[in-house]
């Protein structure tokens, strides 16, 4: 059983490493919603409209819970009116 021991604390890392890994990402996505949510596209280069753009469509693609999660880890809150309003 020594074996199936160390499998139990491999895996328990790695676990711990992946949750890890998705605060990490939850902070990154949070983030970015609300910088996005807090732009003025009027007031933005064209290439930055652009990219702006993107990252907002990735964004609203994400599982209402995953965005809630993401907001939630950096305590920002977006109203619906600031640009990420669901549909």
């Amino acid at each position: 059983m020594p074996h199936r021991d160390q499998e139990i604390t491999l895996l328990r890392r790695e676990i711990e490493m992946l949750m890890g890994e998705r605060q990490l990402l939850l902070q990154v996505v949070g983030s970015s919603a609300a910088l996005i949510a807090s732009l003025d596209s009027k007031r933005l280069p064209v290439a930055a409209v652009e990219a702006a753009d993107m990252v907002a469509t990735m964004l609203n693609g994400l599982p209402e819970e995953t965005l809630q999660d993401a907001l939630g880890s950096v305590h920002a809150e977006i109203e619906e009116e600031e640009g990420l309003a669901r549909q």
